[in-house]
């Protein structure tokens, strides 16, 4: 049953609103879009942390797809480099810090970008996906023989993480710490990650300081000791004479653990609820899964809007769908909400594998930040999905799975299943 919400009792700032079931929240979303499609509101409270931050004049909620893409598509005007994880102002140098190349704007975010989309040459990337194969059928083997239950435990979180680590060259011996780590930079400070009674500013930073403490030593090795993979090629590569600098690797490790292994960490356990809710999806699936696969990945990906918003903050004034902003004004772009606008999809409400044309902002919106790594992303979720429903077409989420209590990521810590 639809929940039925006044505008003015949605509040997007409050903890509270996203401890809501999904349901609940969607009817919200599709409220604003409705009515208040361009919201304001006052920026959040961080709460159980000593550190204080200046409190700003709060932000925009971008919730229709147009005014997402619009902005998207206008970099010169809604500004990466401010910031585009955070709803506050943070000081410059922990944006740059833990959010790297996404919250840069032309020339540097063209400059960094060049030099990392240079690294990932045709026999990388055909290296990575011989290993994408090789981690999904070791993963879904341990998975139905010996796991423990528990899909993101068993299976979701696992499998990103080590293609991650091995497209990095990172030591096996390190695979936890990565997890762990790019687990509470993006918990949002939820207890279950961060652990009761520690403050998740510190908890935060302390995470940061060590996923740049790996990267450095191993960046430093690699520059002497190069091998096939990612690291070396980073760090030896050149791109008009220019090299990353130390602290530029750093963010952009930062970046692909998080990014990299969350996005398709949730992804890959969304997908497990729908193909359980929608049974029929599943078999379509199962009879033919060629015949759906690219279609099935993207429509995942929508379904799932594993990064809920990302920021952009105004270079000048501008109308935007009939509403005056500011120069300096904040909008948050929820792709969540643009995923279910229905002007831009039919029946959104529903999981279709065949959906087609699908146009989703689970990457972002067309412009320079659309993700680097979607075709990773895609490649990954096809070939698990495919190997998982081959091994065990009749798999399924068993109880209410476990969500994330953040606003930023729409995680999933916990999801029994069976087969």
């Amino acid at each position: 049953m639809a929940t039925t919400w006044r505008v003015d009792d949605i509040n997007l700032s409050d903890p509270a609103f996203w401890r809501r079931p999904w349901s609940e929240r969607e009817d919200a979303f599709a409220t604003l879009r409705r009515e208040r499609p361009i919201a304001p509101f006052e920026e959040p409270v961080i709460e159980g942390t000593s550190v204080a931050f200046p409190k700003g004049r709060g932000y925009y909620a971008l919730t229709r797809y147009r005014d997402v893409v619009t902005a998207s598509r206008h970099p010169e005007v809604f500004l990466s480099g401010p910031g585009a994880v955070s709803q506050l102002d943070l000081p410059t140098e922990m944006v740059e810090y833990f959010s790297g190349m996404i919250s840069t704007d032309n020339p540097q975010h063209a400059r960094l970008r060049r030099i990392v989309a240079n690294a990932f040459n045709p026999r990388q990337v055909r290296a990575i996906e011989d290993a994408i194969q090789r981690v999904a059928t070791r993963v879904l083997e341990n998975a139905l023989h010996g796991g423990t239950g528990d899909f993101v435990t068993d299976v979701a979180a696992p499998f990103p993480l080590e293609i991650i680590c091995q497209m990095m060259g990172v030591p096996a011996t390190e695979a936890a710490t990565v997890l762990r780590c790019s687990n509470v930079i993006l918990s949002n400070g939820d207890p279950s990650i961060v652990g009761d009674g520690t403050d998740p500013v510190v908890a935060f930073l302390e995470a940061g300081a060590t996923l740049t403490a790996l990267m450095n030593e191993l960046g430093d090795y690699r520059r002497e000791h190069p091998i096939d993979d990612i690291t070396s090629a980073l760090v030896n590569a050149r791109v008009e004479s220019e090299r990353l600098t130390p602290q530029e690797l750093a963010s952009f490790f930062i970046l692909l653990c998080v990014a990299g292994n969350e996005t398709t960490r949730t992804a890959l356990a969304h997908a497990l609820i729908a193909l359980s809710d929608y049974p029929d999806q599943r078999e379509r699936l199962v009879a033919d899964y060629e015949g759906l696969a690219a279609t099935a990945a993207d429509e995942i990906v929508r379904w799932a809007s594993p990064v809920i918003w990302m920021r952009r903050t105004l270079a000048c004034d501008y109308s935007l769908s009939g509403v005056d902003l500011a120069a300096g004004d904040k909008v948050l772009l929820f792709y969540n909400s643009a995923n279910r606008d229905e002007d831009a999809f039919e029946r959104p409400e529903v999981f279709d594998v065949s959906r087609s044309p699908n146009d989703h902002l689970g990457f972002g919106a067309p412009g320079p930040h659309f993700c680097l790594g979607a075709h990773l992303a895609r490649r990954e979720i096809t070939v698990l999905v495919r190997e998982l429903l081959r091994r065990a077409p009749g798999v399924h989420a068993v109880g209410a799975p476990v969500p994330l209590a953040s606003n930023f990521v729409n995680g999933i810590t916990r999801l029994a299943y069976d087969v």
